[in-house]
């Protein structure tokens, strides 16, 4: 983190251990994303009578290079945040979760899909069971009848657009998988 950790207490008394555990989880985040400019907890008791103990309200605001994550656990309901080594844990949680997506976003890891190779048939030898694939970049490609699914080798005829892998033969790059492209074309 550039700027250090800020911890903030309220309606409570601040233990060592309780900021030492703060500080730790904070390190945690820091060496997850090394972005992170500057981190901010507030522990909050809640003093509203309750038939049991104290509920604690934790409050994480991360600043990173493009905003600001925040993260604000509320104890509502969760008669678990009565401990306050739980509300932190939750808490610090949460904002590592939100730290993920905020790293995967910026990162731009998205799914692609690589359009398959295609091109035209440029050569057929059907009495030896072989042909020829031209591709856009004007290099041939050999592939062999075994290599034709569903239409069959003998359905191919020159100028049909196929689509195909590639991978290394005997004699340098062969198809495989050899399918007639139907209505549905590929765009370069």
């Amino acid at each position: 983190m550039k700027l250090p950790l800020q911890i903030t207490f309220r309606n409570m008394n601040a233990s060592e251990e309780m900021e030492a555990n703060i500080h730790k989880k904070a390190e945690k985040l820091d060496r997850f994303y090394d972005q992170v400019m500057s981190c901010r907890v507030v522990v909050e008791a809640h003093h509203k009578h309750h038939h049991k103990g104290n509920l604690y309200h934790v409050r994480i605001d991360l600043t990173v290079p493009d905003g600001e994550l925040v993260v604000s656990r509320d104890p509502g309901q969760h008669h678990s945040h009565e401990d306050v080594y739980v509300a932190i844990r939750d808490s610090f949680d949460a904002a590592f979760r939100q730290l993920e997506d905020y790293s995967r976003r910026r990162q731009q890891h998205v799914k692609t899909h690589q359009t398959p190779l295609h091109g035209r048939i440029s050569q057929l030898h059907p009495e030896e069971d072989y042909g020829k694939i031209e591709m856009p970049d004007g290099r041939e490609i050999y592939f062999h009848r075994n290599s034709t699914l569903n239409t069959g080798f003998e359905k191919l005829a020159l100028g049909t657009e196929v689509r195909f892998d590639e991978e290394e033969g005997d004699r340098g790059p062969q198809a495989s998988t050899v399918k007639v492209i139907g209505k549905h074309h590929l765009i370069d």
